[in-house]
């Protein structure tokens, strides 16, 4: 697919990998409908893309709220006269171990910290992709592109239950996904980035950040243009699906 005829809707677009798939999207000539529940990041890309030849549209959604996806998605479809793009790419972290023994206690990992994280990244990406698919069958758009953002810690690292299982669990619904849409010519894939430069890191510290960086082999941080890469070549290899690219500098977690 040429980038210039997508009309995407990103995830997550306020800030980070969701901000640079957006603002490359829109500088390829495509128009993009940006969602996060972050207005302010928003209107930072609002701002930051008004002058590329394609068109951002930020709205503020929460992809854990079934009915304001249902709505988001009809509103785009409408305004686009179609969607053809989905980028699953919103996610939040909220790390720790699942059973911590203490000084006269044990401290447990929250049922509440477990749900949230697999609330936005896990069903959050499987009602997204329930409507844009709807809404492509309805109107007859594809072919179509959906593209879950995974994580190199998808097959597990200490202190990420929660978000080492929704990543996980992102990868099987790639595959699930491509194997059940390829007759109706949609492709699903995946991207698995390692650590990359983004915001998300600014309250890392230099400690944590040396100890990430001697588990990557090339031994210095991802860019979110290396992902950009990875996401385009999905978009436009028409002979790829089902598969999750790893852009992780050879880490191992």
């Amino acid at each position: 697919m040429e980038l210039n005829v997508i009309r995407g809707i990103v995830t997550g677009a306020a800030r980070g990998l969701g901000f640079h798939f957006a603002m490359e999207l829109a500088r390829a000539g495509a128009n993009v409908a940006a969602a996060d529940v972050n207005e302010e990041g928003l209107s930072q890309l609002r701002a930051a893309s008004a002058a590329l030849p394609g068109k951002v549209t930020p709205c503020r959604l929460d992809v854990t709220d079934e009915n304001s996806i249902s709505e988001f998605v009809h509103r785009f479809g409408e305004e686009f006269n179609g969607i053809n793009l989905l980028i699953n790419n919103a996610g939040v972290l909220r790390d720790g171990l699942l059973v911590c023994p203490e000084e006269g206690w044990i401290k447990k990992m929250p049922l509440t910290q477990w749900q949230q994280v697999i609330d936005v990244n896990l069903t959050g990406p499987f009602i997204m992709t329930r409507e844009v698919l709807t809404d492509i069958f309805k109107r007859d758009t594809s072919p179509a592109v959906i593209v879950n953002i995974s994580s190199v810690t998808r097959s597990g690292n200490p202190g990420q239950s929660n978000y080492s299982a929704s990543k996980a669990g992102l990868d099987a619904l790639t595959r699930t996904w491509a194997l059940e849409l390829a007759p109706f010519g949609i492709r699903v894939g995946g991207i698995a980035p390692g650590v990359i430069d983004t915001p998300i890191l600014e309250n890392v510290s230099g400690e944590a950040r040396a100890q990430l960086l001697s588990s990557i082999p090339l031994a210095r941080l991802g860019k979110p243009w290396e992902v950009w890469l990875a996401l385009k070549f999905i978009i436009e290899c028409d002979y790829f699906t089902g598969r999750t690219i790893e852009v992780d500098g050879g880490s191992h977690f």
